[in-house]
């Protein structure tokens, strides 16, 4: 039986194109800067973002830290969603290994901080207080149901941090499935950014890897941290090669992911046994309706005698995400199970 995984768009496998470039890949030591695989994914994916140097990590999360590391010094302080996945999902990683404080603000149903909330979050010149230095947003936003942050807001944010001399941070994980739901280039989402961190692993398919993008300066400093981190790779080009494939041709189809979970969430729509929310990119949360009295865990098992994988996110709530491994068959499976059992 075919899985049809639906629990995060990580679970991706490299396509045939990928296998065959890692197969092939060209490699050298990246930690003496001789990897040319490694170095042609930075500099297209630094072209993509519009940024002058790219980094190759080897997860989001390690990309995050480094540009947080990089941006701030200990006791410094950083502007973050307390619905980002940086602040919820990576350990506390900034305050542990960077001693750098999170000034969590709400993020608002579009995944966006209040630009008064910002304001009046940032610090004073007073010896009593960290110094504030940077504003980390989250694009797409996925715990706000993977809504994309738009150009214009991200033009807003940037006159707060330009008015106030902060760096911006993006954590873009899903970044060019903002800019395929919104129709832009995904260019105009971070021109005013400092730093991007996207990923090549979750729906472009790569099987390892994150690119943080900046200035040749802040790049240079990254490297540094990466370093420290333990992130500094020998013949990384193996995985590398798998990103070029993704950014050659995987960043252009994301829309039928998109289009697979509208599809996935109208059909849930019809069930009155389930409340769903709004559809923004490829992720879907719904819930059990009330009258419902089994649990998620127990409609997962269920799901999964039918070779179907979905994540529980609470006892009533589930998060599905689509992705280049989930086609319209797979869909149809899953709406037909979740009759059956609910």
């Amino acid at each position: 039986m075919n899985i049809v995984d639906l629990r995060s768009d990580t679970v991706t496998k490299p396509t045939p194109a990928m296998w065959a470039a890692m197969a092939n890949a060209e490699v050298g030591d990246d930690v003496y800067g001789e990897d040319p695989t490694v170095n042609k994914l930075e500099a297209m994916a630094a072209e993509r973002m519009g940024k002058e140097a790219a980094l190759f990590v080897v997860s989001g999360t390690m990309g995050n830290l480094t540009a947080l590391l990089t941006h701030c010094q200990r006791g410094d302080e950083a502007i973050i969603g307390d619905k980002s996945h940086t602040f919820l999902y990576e350990q506390g990683g900034m305050a542990a290994l960077g001693g750098i404080m999170p000034h969590t603000l709400p993020n608002q149903m579009e995944g966006t901080l209040c630009l008064s909330d910002v304001r009046d979050a940032i610090r004073g010149d007073d010896d009593h207080y960290p110094r504030t230095r940077l504003i980390c947003l989250e694009n797409t936003s996925n715990t706000c149901n993977g809504i994309p942050l738009t150009p214009w807001y991200m033009e807003r944010i940037a006159d707060v941090a330009r008015e106030h001399g902060l760096k911006i941070h993006v954590d873009g994980a899903r970044i060019f499935n903002a800019a395929a739901a919104l129709g832009v280039d995904v260019r105009d989402l971070v021109k005013n950014a400092d730093s991007v961190t996207f990923c090549l692993s979750k729906g472009l398919c790569a099987p390892v890897g994150s690119v943080l993008c900046g200035t040749h300066k802040f790049i240079s400093e990254a490297r540094r941290a990466r370093k420290v981190l333990g992130g500094g790779m020998r013949q990384a080009g193996v995985i590398a090669a798998a990103g070029v494939v993704a950014l050659e041709q995987m960043t252009e189809r994301l829309a039928e992911d998109h289009a697979r979970a509208k599809r996935l969430a109208d059909g849930l729509a019809e069930m009155p046994t389930v409340m769903v929310d709004p559809v923004f990119t490829n992720i879907l949360y719904f819930s059990l309706a009330p009258q419902v009295t089994l649990t998620t865990a127990e409609v997962a098992a269920r799901l999964r005698e039918d070779g179907i994988l979905i994540g529980p996110r609470s006892a009533r709530t589930f998060r599905a995400v689509t992705h280049y491994w989930i086609d319209d068959e797979g869909i149809d499976r899953t709406l037909k199970a979740l009759r059956e059992i609910l």
